[in-house]
């Protein structure tokens, strides 16, 4: 029986890393000084590139829908929240939309009914680290994959094993990768946001979703009340006028679904 060749995934810091090494020795003979430019720049770059949500530049990010997609899948991140999750189930449950949570670790630890509440109406949940460490990519890889790891097995208590990982603020680094191969893990950032700074700006929030969506898009929003509490019905208003929106143009499907995960 022949065997079938693996293909193994190359990212792109790599064959930049390779291609820069390979330029600057060369010029090392001729121009050292730009021979430690073109060092310098990619440093430069590696430290730019994972701030930017799809760009997949140490490892492989799913931010869009697989290619010819016209749907859109809703996301929310940084529950569970008892002051903000109820509400959003209630006007997911009216609209009929399914979404998925990104949940944080010990807040799921913290609210279990609030777990339970979102797998009983039929949404999914996924992996969004433990405390949503800000500067989580900046720690050393086995401080990254016991954060990992202890929100799964955390999660695995409801009975569920996350596929989707969505790091704080979208943030990856060289170990990640390989952090989640072991957990079974793939790497879902986003690729339409309202930059809401956590529910702290929703002014104009469903316009400015409305605004920037396009077919195969994955959505941003938070699970967190808004920052001053009189503006809860005007963000409940604002959800509620960005679904009415979104379902007349597109249709609103499960993130597994649109990514084929």
């Amino acid at each position: 029986m022949e065997s079938k060749a693996v293909a193994v995934y190359v990212s792109p810091a790599e064959k930049i890393g390779a291609t820069a090494l390979l330029l600057a020795a060369v010029l090392f003979f001729f121009k050292p000084g730009l021979a430690i430019t073109v060092l310098l720049l990619f440093l430069l770059l590696c430290l730019a590139a994972p701030f930017f949500s799809c760009a997949g530049f140490f490892l492989p990010v799913i931010c869009r829908g697989k290619a010819g997609t016209t749907a859109v899948a809703l996301t929310f991140d940084d529950g569970p929240s008892p002051e903000s999750t109820p509400v959003l189930l209630d006007l997911l449950a009216r609209h009929g939309l399914h979404a998925t949570f990104f949940v944080v670790g010990r807040k799921a630890a913290a609210h279990p009914e609030l777990i339970t509440d979102i797998l009983d109406q039929g949404h999914s949940i996924g992996n969004h680290s433990l405390r949503h460490d800000p500067i989580l990519m900046l720690r050393s890889a086995k401080t990254l994959q016991a954060d990992i790891h202890e929100t799964q097995e955390i999660l695995k208590g409801f009975g569920i094993h996350p596929y989707f990982f969505r790091p704080p603020a979208g943030i990856s680094n060289p170990y990640l990768e390989k952090v989640l191969g072991r957990e079974g893990l793939f790497a879902v950032n986003y690729s339409c946001r309202a930059l809401d700074r956590g529910n702290r700006n929703i002014k104009n929030l469903a316009g400015k979703i409305i605004k920037k969506v396009r077919p195969g898009d994955i959505i941003m929003l938070h699970d967190l009340p808004p920052h001053q509490k009189q503006l809860s019905d005007y963000w409940q208003s604002e959800l509620n006028l960005l679904f009415n929106e979104l379902k007349k143009n597109y249709t609103i499907t499960a993130l597994e679904k649109m990514t084929q995960r």
